[in-house]
């Protein structure tokens, strides 16, 4: 995918998200977050855009954490979101395509322009999911190849980092499949009690494999919901329920 269509993706599940907090309300119950209501959703992600937007518009050689976000009353929490939202987009499209500058995964992209523009889009889509998951009724369609994108950089770009907990002390093998996203939609896990070992391929024998449709795929990927289809070992996609949180 490219940097334009990773950019329109952020600016339309922005004022997706925003739309469906305003309908849900900041009282409401967030069922993908439990811990969360509407208005901790806005302030996360809020926060999370600012920083973002703070790391390219600085041109951030080091990383810095994201300042804590305001204890803003609820009728000025979701204008303080809009603006963020509104001021990571503009910052990614006013930005250099040579922009140097600190990033935290190791996912394959281009450029650190197109890495942020990259986990924006996916950070704000899985939370936009999130928001009208508060609202209730149907969320809203997620595109197979954007899907993809976000399945690779899951696998190939957060659980490649030190931080990632999915891990066994046994070494396993799980591969993962969106079926309808092309034959190269395929990834080869390899668990051992380091950082797994991604391959975008359907390399060797597997212990299991998670399959279905890239965007439902997607969101079970990311603890959203269950994981379409499992088979072989459920030993397997059970250790990726409890250990492949972010």
């Amino acid at each position: 995918m490219k940097i334009t269509d990773f950019l329109e993706t952020l600016d339309r599940e922005g004022r997706l998200l925003a739309a469906a907090a305003a309908a849900a309300g900041p009282d409401a119950k967030v069922p993908t977050c439990p811990e969360w209501q509407v208005r901790d959703l806005l302030r996360h992600t809020g926060a999370v855009h600012r920083w973002a937007a703070a790391m390219v518009a600085d041109r951030a050689t080091a990383p810095r954490p994201p300042a804590d976000p305001p204890e803003a009353a609820d009728d000025e929490l979701l204008t303080w979101y809009r603006d963020g939202h509104r001021l990571l987009v503009d910052t990614l499209a006013a930005a250099p395509a040579e922009l140097e500058c600190w990033t935290f995964h190791p996912a394959p992209v281009s450029s650190p322009l197109a890495f942020w523009t990259r986990r924006q889009a996916h950070e704000t889509t899985v939370h936009r999911y999130d928001a009208e998951r508060a609202r209730g009724g149907e969320p809203s369609p997620i595109a197979t190849d954007f899907a993809a994108d976000g399945i690779d950089e899951l696998l190939r770009g957060f659980h490649a980092r030190d931080r990632s907990r999915l891990r066994s002390e046994e070494p396993r093998v799980l591969r993962v499949r969106a079926v309808d996203a092309g034959a190269d939609a395929v990834w080869t896990v390899r668990l051992t009690a380091a950082p797994p070992v991604t391959v975008r391929a359907a390399e060797g024998e597997v212990e299991a494999e998670l399959s279905g449709p890239a965007d439902r795929l997607y969101l079970a990927l990311w603890n959203r919901t269950d994981i379409p289809r499992v088979t072989g070992d459920p030993a397997l996609a059970a250790l990726w329920r409890e250990r492949s949180g972010i």
